[in-house]
């Protein structure tokens, strides 16, 4: 599905409901655990100190394992408080050591668009991805959440198959009620969609194709012009060579000496051209890693491919350097100024 058509099912699509949700829950035998799920940006304040954009997701007691929510300190909420839309929150990571470095936030108050709520938990870290931190959030009940923002507020359903193997039939068994529910005709499109593991997945993919693709495309147009530098730096060398060109012919060289000879300087100039391209890149991966939230390494087999494939690069634009050399006459190259 591409972005366009997302975005156009998204729009016409109508809201799912809490009474959907129940529907499901009482008929779902192929599903293990289930919980509604909304989000949206908040402020967080504590003593003064104030977070913008800060995203709230809300969930059931259940709800914690299906958002990837693992607890580090305290605990998450309960069903109890769920149902009575008690004002209780879990902290991100960013939270916690943005308001409460030293200390232990259990049990202390923070204002969520200006609403009191009670630490009750702290979550562990979840890393980043592309450099944005996945910490800057809070966990709050369900009920709470709608009892704040309203019921229509983008509502989702996570749920997990009672194991690996069966999530397709759990998945079709979700889509078959939910269509029942809706009284969609079997020629009529669905009016909601799934978002499973393996869509985030091929989506990843396709991003990262997609930028694989145009590095190749960059590298190709800078592998050719890096190849005609070469070469022009090989003539020029062979020029100024000439005679040292033909003193070795006239002492026995043959033509195949002189052309492995400027082969082989070809590629050697590539190759550390290489190398130097690879040690640069290490510096920039290294001072990105220590200064920002963005992941970098280089593995040592990109290393091999990218100075193979300089040396490869440098052979292949050395050849007519080599061979104008190796076919030069001695006479000719031994009358030539030095």
């Amino acid at each position: 599905m591409g972005p366009q058509k997302f975005l156009e099912y998204q729009r016409k699509n109508p809201e799912l409901t809490l009474e959907e949700y129940e529907f499901l829950k009482g008929r779902a035998q192929l599903v293990k655990e289930m919980s509604p799920s909304a989000q949206r940006n908040v402020k967080v304040t504590y003593g003064g100190d104030l977070i913008d954009n800060v995203t709230v997701i809300s969930f059931n007691s259940r709800g914690a394992e299906l958002t990837n929510t693992e607890i580090d300190m305290g605990r998450v909420f309960t069903e109890t408080e769920d149902q009575r839309h008690i004002e209780v929150v879990v902290l991100g990571a960013d939270l916690k050591n943005r308001f409460f470095p030293n200390i232990d936030p259990i049990g202390k108050t923070v204002q969520v668009d200006g609403r009191p709520f009670q630490v009750i938990g702290v979550a562990k870290s979840k890393g980043t991805v592309l450099g944005q931190s996945l910490d800057t959030f809070i966990s709050i009940p369900i009920q709470t959440y709608i009892k704040m923002y309203g019921a229509r507020t983008g509502l989702q359903y996570n749920f997990s198959a009672l194991n690996k193997d069966r999530m397709t039939e759990a998945q079709d068994e979700i889509r078959v009620l939910l269509r029942a529910y809706r009284h969609l005709r079997p020629d009529q499109d669905e009016t909601f969609m799934f978002l499973s593991s393996d869509t985030l997945i091929s989506a990843w993919n396709n991003l990262t194709g997609a930028i694989a693709a145009a590095a190749v495309g960059i590298v190709s147009v800078f592998m050719v012009v890096g190849g005609v530098v070469i070469m022009n730096i090989m003539l020029a060398v062979v020029s100024e060579r000439t005679r040292e060109i033909g003193v070795r012919k006239s002492v026995g060289a043959r033509r195949q000496d002189i052309l492995n000879q400027f082969l082989v300087e070809s590629s050697m100039l590539a190759a550390i051209g290489g190398l130097m391209g690879v040690a640069i890149s290490w510096a920039v991966a290294l001072i990105v890693r220590n200064s920002t939230l963005v992941p970098m390494e280089i593995p040592i087999n990109a290393v091999i491919i990218g100075v193979t494939l300089s040396a490869l690069v440098g052979l292949f634009f050395g050849i007519y350097p080599a061979r104008r050399a190796s076919r030069l006459d001695p006479i000719v190259a031994l009358r030539a100024e030095s």
